[in-house]
């Protein structure tokens, strides 16, 4: 397998510019994206995995679906010729980290992750923290609630098991017959959501209890907050170990890594 970072690394100030690869799907993505679009030392390709049928547009080439797992991964980069790789995914997305980390470690590619820091309990929060989705469920109790599901809807399926609760689930995609309980209500719709629509919501919607993901960042912290506002508890997951790699927190902190060459 050749080596990319063999060929020369080009990056800034150079002839040729830096071939980057950014996993995506993220707000983080996003920004790294918009910042690097249009600058002549880098050639930047966004990768989402294609869970969403109508991503936002975004203003450098996109490449939709999987890679196969890490060796596919490492393919990819081999014949793009790709010389340094930025793992923005979502903080769950824990398999998809893995494998990049894996493939960039075969291909000898300069990896960074973006790594935005978890929300942290506040005065007035009601958190019980769980270690995944499905051990959400029983934490819920056996008196029937509203709860209002915001985790996607890959897991949904887990909550089956206590059909006596009245959800009600904002999702990007359609839901399906993902949830067959007898009461369900979905919304479906594209944040970011402001603090006073996530209040609103939840208030007119008679949410008891909220279900989500520690993913950290800005863009979904206002139903933390809001949850905080009206005295409603939160069952939050912990996200996952992820590998130990140079990560920065956010997309501003990743520029100088790639305008020093993927040093700091």
């Amino acid at each position: 397998m050749t080596n990319a970072t063999d060929q020369g690394r080009s990056g800034l100030g150079s002839a040729r510019p830096l071939k980057i690869l950014i996993l995506g799907g993220t707000t983080e993505a996003s920004a790294l994206a918009a910042r690097l679009a249009g600058r002549p030392d880098f050639a930047v390709t966004l990768s989402l995995a294609g869970r969403t049928t109508a991503p936002r547009p975004e203003p450098v080439p996109i490449r939709i679906g999987g890679f196969g797992g890490a060796d596919g991964l490492a393919q990819w980069l081999d014949a793009h010729a790709v010389e340094a790789v930025i793992d923005a995914t979502h903080p769950f997305a824990a398999r998809i980290s893995a494998n990049a980390v894996a493939a960039c470690r075969a291909c000898a590619v300069p990896f960074l992750a973006i790594r935005r820091p978890c929300w942290k309990q506040q005065p007035g929060d009601d958190w019980t923290e769980s270690e995944s989705v499905a051990a959400c469920v029983p934490l819920l109790g056996i008196r029937p609630k509203r709860v209002f599901l915001t985790i996607g809807r890959q897991e949904l399926s887990v909550f089956a098991r206590a059909p006596q609760h009245a959800y009600v689930v904002r999702t990007i995609e359609p839901v399906g017959d993902a949830l067959p309980v007898p009461r369900v209500e979905v919304f479906r719709a594209r944040g970011p959501f402001t603090l006073d629509d996530e209040t609103t919501l939840m208030r007119e919607a008679g949410i008891e209890v909220l279900v989500t993901k520690n993913s950290g960042g800005a863009a979904t912290y206002p139903k933390i907050e809001a949850a905080r506002r009206l005295g409603i508890p939160v069952v939050i997951v912990q996200p996952p170990a992820l590998p130990d790699v140079p990560s920065v927190p956010d997309a501003e902190s990743a520029l100088p890594w790639l305008e020093n060459g993927c040093r700091f």
